[in-house]
């Protein structure tokens, strides 16, 4: 039954998230939690006998008792990340003529608490972009590593990249000197990243003296074995050298994408030009790094000003 349901249901809108509007894996795996939740809640909802009722009939305050229930096992974030999964869902559903109404239309959730992005201070990255050349000194990384490790967190850092646009990153993306990256983010959106000069030299580094294959198809960053690195081993990696650095181990690779943000504003760059740089949809999305500038701001007037 549940083979049948998956194929029924879930994979034409899956291989309409990933063919058509070209979504990421970590976005489909997401959309596929938030409807085998949902699926189960409303199975235990019809009881016994109803199997296959579950997508069908749906009304407004069937999903308003899905949200005041989901309330109880999930944080507010998740809540309105399964939500939107579920939108997405019965929208496609509704113009393939197999739903009559989204039933998510309307449906008032949960306000998200509003949360700062996490970066790291200028100084903290120096510390992190050091930590495997120094660790290479030491003797406990081979010279690949040390050069791959740096290299992968100069391009985080020094082009703002994030990390599926990081693994996906092809030799064919580079402009001919180097300094530009043509990168499809979100939605396969084409971007220039510059990468700024010290990820440039790193680059050029790596390429000469350490990259098994440079053709256009080829991966910049691979593992040991020459295979393209995963999103997951640039988050392994990064766990170690934040430890050898002294920085919380649950900083993400994205971090550094908010770090680069940040800087850039705090520096004095045009907030529609880091949006361009971000990739960013809307500006409402890079405007939240702007709280950031103005909360370091005061904090930095609270420590500073006699009559703070």
């Amino acid at each position: 039954m549940e083979a049948a349901r998956l194929a029924e249901w879930w994979q034409p809108f899956a291989d309409h998230l990933a063919l058509e509007r070209r979504y990421s894996a970590y976005t489909l795996r997401n959309y596929r939690r938030a409807f085998d939740d949902f699926g189960a809640w409303r199975r235990r909802a019809l009881g016994p006998g109803q199997a296959g009722r579950e997508w069908r009939g749906l009304t407004p305050r069937v999903m308003r008792d899905f949200v005041i229930e989901a309330q109880h096992r999930y944080g507010r974030r998740t809540l309105h990340n399964h939500a939107s999964g579920l939108r997405a869902f019965f929208k496609f559903w509704q113009r393939q003529g197999r739903v009559e109404k989204n039933p998510l239309v309307g449906l008032a959730l949960p306000k998200l608490e509003k949360r700062l992005p996490q970066f790291l201070t200028e100084g903290q990255m120096k510390e992190l972009l050091a930590a495997p050349l120094r660790l290479l000194e030491n003797g406990g990384v081979t010279p690949f590593l040390a050069w791959r490790d740096r290299l992968a967190m100069e391009l985080l850092y020094g082009a703002g990249l994030r990390v599926s646009e990081l693994t996906g990153l092809n030799y064919g993306a580079l402009e001919a000197d180097g300094t530009i990256a043509r990168v499809l983010g979100k939605g396969q959106k084409e971007r220039l990243c510059p990468l700024g000069r010290v990820a440039a030299e790193v680059l050029t580094k790596w390429r000469r003296e350490f990259a098994p294959d440079t053709r256009a198809e080829a991966p910049v960053l691979v593992d040991t074995r020459h295979r393209r690195m995963t999103d997951r081993a640039v988050q392994l990696m990064l766990k170690k050298y934040l430890a050898l650095a002294g920085l919380p181990l649950d900083l993400s690779p994205h971090k550094l994408r908010h770090s680069y943000a940040t800087h850039l504003l705090n520096a004095g760059a045009d907030l529609r030009l880091v949006q361009e740089l971000l990739g960013h949809a809307s500006l409402n999305t890079t405007q939240v790094y702007t709280h950031v500038t103005v909360a370091r701001l005061r904090e930095v007037y609270a420590k500073a000003h006699p009559r703070a």
